[in-house]
């Protein structure tokens, strides 16, 4: 019989709380996923891209990865491992004003996080086509991997990242 991996059971654990704020609440869109497994180094990676109902200008979206190392050490219950998935959440926009914009979206995401939380923000745009403002992907890593044992953690995980959502939809407004 099949026993499901740490992987396993946290996608599904992500999915059932994500896809109730879809379908059964209707706070969110979901917009994306993916479920892949890397052949060339046997690693797997989940990934559920989302955004506000109604507010589609700022996304979020939740990745999950795990290594052949800990998979192997799961599978092969190695003795003294602790195998879990490493986890990062992205949100996705467009600014105007770099440095005042980045600034704000800095100030609220570490007000929301936890201190030990990583905050990356890398802007881009394409060469040679005009648009207005740059896109900013925002990497909120965490140092530590997950595993079954935060498995309650996931709904509060969740509700960060709505709030998250939320203020920063509000750096956006005009209001």
């Amino acid at each position: 019989m099949f026993d499901p991996t740490v992987f396993d059971n946290l996608k599904v654990a992500f999915e059932n709380e994500l896809y109730d704020l879809d379908n059964l609440e209707q706070r969110i869109v979901i917009s994306g996923r993916k479920d892949t497994v890397e052949l060339s180094v046997m690693e797997r990676e989940f990934r559920l891209h989302f955004h506000l109902a109604g507010q589609p200008e700022i996304s979020a979206e939740i990745s999950m990865h795990m290594s052949l190392k800990d998979l192997a050490a799961e599978i092969l219950e190695q003795p003294g491992t602790e195998p879990g998935c490493a986890l990062s959440i992205f949100f996705y926009m467009t600014v105007m004003e770099e440095q005042e914009q980045c600034s704000r979206i800095d100030k609220v995401l570490k007000e929301i996080w936890e201190p030990s939380v990583s905050i990356r923000q890398t802007l881009s745009h394409l060469y040679g086509h005009r648009q207005a403002g740059w896109s900013n992907a925002v990497e909120l890593s965490f140092h530590r991997q997950i595993n079954e044992e935060q498995m309650g953690d996931i709904p509060e995980l969740a509700r960060h990242m709505l709030e998250s959502l939320e203020m920063l939809k509000k750096c956006f407004s005009p209001d």
